[in-house]
């Protein structure tokens, strides 16, 4: 795994400790996005992800109730500046 940033550390831990994911990738997307509402223009900041979650705590939910628990679980990154998350979410039986 390459050296993740301050950010993407945070949610790496907070995802591990809640979802005990089988696989989790986290992509920091937010150079590509530099010029959308949330960067301002500032390299680095950690506003954009893309990330694959599978996890057995996913088993019987839909896919609005796997996304609401994602942004539950780190809305406090939202409320420091995390902008947007691109998500695929499913159990490993989904795989």
């Amino acid at each position: 795994m390459t050296e993740l940033k301050e950010r993407a550390a945070r949610m790496t831990r907070q995802l591990q400790e809640a979802l005990q994911p089988v696989e989790l990738t986290i992509r920091d997307d937010s150079k590509r996005h530099a010029h959308h509402a949330g960067r301002n223009g500032v390299e680095g900041d950690e506003t954009h992800f893309t990330m694959t979650i599978i996890s057995d705590r996913f088993e019987g939910m839909n896919r609005i109730a796997r996304h609401r628990m994602i942004n539950t679980l780190l809305q406090p990154e939202f409320d420091t500046g995390l902008h947007a998350l691109s998500l695929t979410l499913a159990t490993p039986a989904e795989r």
